[in-house]
């Protein structure tokens, strides 16, 4: 694998900004819920963040890709 196969920093970038946009989401939406037959769960930022890392890394992977 050559360096332009594993760019380490921008596979960084799209996680960071994955974070950011989860961040700015869990902000923009508040405190969020989870509600399954009959019981409530608290959902804070920490998973919205975890999710928009991971759909950052997903972009970074799909933009791989269709560079190929």
């Amino acid at each position: 694998m050559s360096e332009k196969d594993n760019n380490k920093a921008e596979a960084a970038g799209f996680a960071a900004g994955g974070a950011g946009a989860g961040l700015v989401a869990a902000a923009w939406l508040g405190n969020m819920g989870l509600a399954v037959g009959g019981t409530a769960v608290a959902v804070g930022a920490a998973p919205v963040v975890a999710a928009g890392t991971i759909a950052g890394l997903a972009a970074y992977g799909i933009k791989k890709a269709l560079d190929d």
